[in-house]
């Protein structure tokens, strides 16, 4: 089944996107999930807040270095105002900073859409618009995409005239995780949604599908049931970097190849995976503080054992987990319960939003500065 994606002058083959994630897909982790694919695929920045671009935040500027091998170079912006967002998209241009952008409309947090922001934004259609209009106008020949949710509860869905705008405006693709901002990451994503969106929007611009792809055969499964050009994998990578190189293997007809580590090997990607935020982040410590939050998903269904994962996310240098990992019995093999999901699960009822946000989706609109937060979601 090998397919490629345009986006814009960019060739994906196979079509499969790395979906940002704050905290998640920094460099070190997107030079993992590219080894393991051979280099095939597009993988996207940590989602990146516009004003603090534009600002030049020091810990923004580091979150957009880029390695050298990595090409193209994709970034995402949150945003919610349109100027904002010109001038952010301006400035990447200008300074050669990514070949590529992405916008993010689809963060469920409470915080962020009790402003206005995230998933709450594309109900106010001619702000969206505005948005993407700058986007696109600023970006020149960059190409723009964007990912989105199906809007923010099963009686105010977004996505179809969200993606009839974008179309209009310019927009190279559009991605929509089929869930609400009511569900978060809840319950199952709707790919039917998926399929509409596919329908609704001129067959030259690219629909992707996200939600519940957590293995290689459930990105096949998507694109046929939905008929969508590509995915786009999120939670389904959480301590599984390797399941890029599964998703080639299976689009290339090489389904045989799948990996199935054995708790060695994984151990492996572990140390490796923290020593590489230690390289990013200038210090040993500081890498291995932040990779534990990794270590419950790289050790999901091997017998591990709740006291030594306490110890394991809790390591403080990359001896020490190497140490503590060579105490498990590493010759297990790659288990049943590692399959399915991971990464958050809860859901919420209600979708907190300004007052009386819901009154006209077309009334003019603005979101606060305060909107912005580094929060991720899609």
């Amino acid at each position: 089944m090998a397919r490629q994606l345009s986006i814009g002058p960019h060739v994906v083959t196979p079509p499969v996107v790395l979906a940002p994630m704050a905290g998640i897909t920094n460099a070190p982790f997107r030079t993992l999930c590219r080894e393991f694919s051979g280099g095939k695929g597009l993988f996207v920045s940590e989602m990146i807040t516009t004003r603090a671009l534009v600002e030049r935040n020091e810990k923004t500027m580091q979150l957009i270095r880029f390695d050298a091998s990595e090409r193209p170079r994709s970034i995402q912006l949150y945003g919610v105002d349109p100027v904002t967002v010109g001038k952010a998209v301006r400035m990447i241009a200008d300074e050669d900073l990514a070949d590529h952008i992405d916008l993010n409309f689809g963060c469920p947090v409470p915080k962020v859409t009790r402003k206005g922001g995230g998933s709450a934004l594309p109900y106010k259609r001619n702000l969206l618009r505005e948005i993407l209009r700058e986007a696109v106008t600023g970006a020149g020949a960059l190409p723009v995409t964007m990912k989105m949710r199906k809007g923010i509860d099963d009686d105010h869905l977004t996505y179809l005239d969200a993606g009839r705008i974008a179309a209009e405006e310019g927009v190279t693709a559009i991605a929509l995780h089929g869930r609400t901002a009511a569900q978060h990451y809840s319950g199952t994503a709707d790919w039917s949604a998926i399929a509409r969106l596919r329908d609704a929007v001129p067959e030259r611009v690219p629909v992707l599908g996200n939600g519940d792809i957590w293995c290689a055969e459930d990105a096949v499964r998507m694109m046929r049931d939905t008929g969508c050009d590509g995915v786009v994998v999120g939670r389904g990578c959480l301590g599984r970097p390797w399941l890029f190189g599964d998703l080639v293997a299976v689009f290339e007809g090489r389904a045989e190849e799948v990996a199935r580590p054995t708790l060695r090997e994984v151990a492996d990607v572990m140390v490796r995976h923290a020593r590489l935020l230690g390289e990013w982040l200038g210090d040993e410590a500081r890498g291995v503080i932040d990779f534990r939050k990794h270590v419950a998903w790289y050790t999901k269904g091997f017998s591990v054992g709740s006291r030594l994962r306490g110890r394991l996310a809790v390591a403080a240098s990359l001896a020490e987990l190497r140490e503590l990992l060579d105490g498990l019995d590493l010759d297990q093999p790659w288990p049943a319960g590692a399959e399915g999901p991971r990464g958050r699960t809860h859901g919420r009822n209600r979708v907190v939003l300004p007052d009386g946000w819901l009154a006209d989706p077309y009334a003019p609109a603005t979101v606060g500065a305060d909107a912005e937060l580094d929060t991720s979601g899609g």
